[in-house]
């Protein structure tokens, strides 16, 4: 007797099976929304083998002249910056329970997916995990400036360096540990500088003028260092270049490897999927960022 398939899309024997289009299309929609880089830098859409862009790295220099005299001539300098996209995967195994009917499995992957995807994003472009290749950037070289000395103070520096680059700095990101900072920091009176309210604020939701965001990604302990707590910089400057929206399939067949252990799917009732998207990150200008830290040690 034939099998009936009127709840589910597949049976025991088929495999590799692509989920609907929108699936991938609200993936990469709510992985943008949970990373903060691929929310506030530009988007491009790369070819597979990456593009190399023109950068103006020095503008035309005029100058007053008298009357009659020659005009100064000043030609602009020009470099340029490849994107190049790698791959980033993830395989999550669900038990059977989740293949009961498409809802349940499109509700799975747009929940569990797209943080995973985000914070591996945000973490190599801020420098915490090893870049996957040569020509992926990341703001590891940027300048430290301490903000737990002398919050106020310090912010405003960071947000300086920025303009003093050339940038116009255009949002914060902050760890989670960092907003016990900005929340402690007091004017000369003792009243909090970055919120009006004390019983009605809980958060701290701009800077000095600029939106502040607030990712765990942004963290990153220092072993024999301060700790990173954020970033702040002209976030124009930053591109990240995607081939091609993110590809969910769907298996219950395969036989995956989490580290040394083996997994059956079909021997344990359980299916998988598997979700990839080939991305890139570039920075165009290194200066126009700043990492924030911690003090330390600490006193």
């Amino acid at each position: 007797m034939a099998l009936d398939t009127t709840k589910v899309d597949v049976n025991r024997t088929t495999t590799g099976i692509v989920l609907p289009s929108e699936i991938s299309s609200e993936v990469i929609a709510k992985t943008q929304e949970s990373s903060f880089v691929m929310a506030n830098a530009r988007r491009m859409v790369i070819p597979g083998p990456g593009i190399t862009l023109d950068v103006i790295e020095t503008d035309p220099k005029p100058a007053w002249v008298d009357e009659t005299a020659e005009k100064t001539v000043s030609t602009p300098t020009f470099g340029s910056k490849k994107i190049v996209p790698y791959k980033m995967a993830v395989i999550v195994p669900f038990s059977n329970q989740f293949r009961r009917d498409k809802d349940t499995l499109y509700n799975a992957v747009i929940e569990r997916v797209p943080g995973t995807l985000a914070a591996l994003f945000d973490a190599t472009a801020f420098g915490f995990q090893s870049a996957p290749g040569s020509n992926f950037d990341t703001l590891s070289g940027a300048t430290a400036v301490d903000i737990e000395a002398d919050t106020y103070d310090n912010l405003v520096t960071a947000k300086t360096t920025v303009s003093t680059a050339g940038g116009s700095a255009t949002a914060w990101v902050f760890a989670p540990q960092a907003e016990s900072i900005l929340l402690m920091a007091k004017d000369s009176s003792g009243r909090p500088i970055f919120i009006d309210s004390p019983t009605d604020q809980g958060g701290v939701g701009r800077v000095l003028s600029l939106p502040a965001y607030y990712r765990q990604a942004a963290y990153n302990a220092g072993s024999s260092a301060a700790n990173t707590i954020g970033f702040v910089g002209d976030w124009n400057k930053a591109v990240y270049g995607i081939v091609e929206d993110i590809t969910v399939e769907y298996s219950n067949q395969a036989t995956i490897n989490d580290g040394n252990k083996q997994i059956n799917l079909w021997q344990r009732n359980m299916f998988a999927l598997r979700c990839e998207i080939e991305v890139g990150f570039a920075v165009m200008d290194e200066d126009c960022f700043v990492r924030l830290t911690d003090t330390y040690p600490k006193a």
